[in-house]
């Protein structure tokens, strides 16, 4: 059986983006719109979101990080949130909907997944996605589960740190930290690897399965 990965959400009520299942999609990448799907990335401003101006918006250059928007009028698209007008009308502008997922295209028209737009972490002028981060750690056979969050610093604005749940039977180490640390560094350059790594039992989940971030992040907390 093959696996594609694919993006939607609740809001889209189908999938609107896929990964090709004849290996032509590189992996980790989300794929393209589906047929009958038209998307973009729009331009992000201070807050992290697609940057709108007197109800327009713009899109990002090819390999930019941006908010990933469908055009609005798909069969499936939702008609607003329940008794909650203002919601609802800010989810939509310019003909776009605002995901406030965070992606880049690349040169080829793949979409790669970078996070949650309040996920994403400021840090030294770079906006990191912790999933990027989390894919990496992930795919080490002694990692089950990932979390990466922004800790505030005073120089830098916040620091990537990262927690990890273990494989049963592994023990968490400084010689397996420092192996973790170095996978990172490797494959994703030293601005996105973390600056610390703690090792946990586990990591604590919604009833649906997404890891609680916020639980590990001192600035959700604050």
């Amino acid at each position: 059986m093959e696996v594609c990965d694919t993006w939607w959400q609740t809001e889209t009520g189908a999938i609107m983006l896929a990964s090709s299942p004849d290996a032509t999609t590189p992996a980790g990448s989300m794929g393209r719109p589906v047929e009958g799907v038209t998307a973009a990335v729009l331009a992000l401003g201070p807050n992290g979101r697609a940057a709108v101006t007197d109800g327009h918006v713009d899109e990002v250059a090819t390999g930019e990080v941006g908010e990933l928007a469908p055009s609005a009028g798909w069969p499936s698209m939702f008609h607003g949130y329940w008794n909650d007008p203002v919601r609802s009308a800010a989810c939509f502008v310019d003909g776009w909907y605002l995901s406030a997922d965070l992606v880049r295209r690349d040169t080829r028209g793949d979409y790669w997944y970078l996070g949650r737009a309040d996920d994403v972490i400021a840090s030294c002028g770079h906006r990191i996605g912790p999933g990027e981060i989390e894919a990496v750690l992930l795919k080490h056979p002694a990692v089950v589960d990932a979390a990466v969050v922004g800790e505030p610093d005073d120089v830098a604005g916040s620091i990537v740190v990262a927690h990890v749940s273990l494989a049963a039977g592994v023990t968490g180490d400084d010689a397996l930290r420092a192996e973790l640390l170095g996978r990172c560094r490797r494959q994703l350059g030293p601005s996105l690897t973390p600056r610390a790594l703690s090792f946990h039992a586990h990591l604590q989940r919604t009833d649906s399965g997404k890891i609680i971030r916020r639980r590990y992040d001192p600035q959700q907390l604050a």
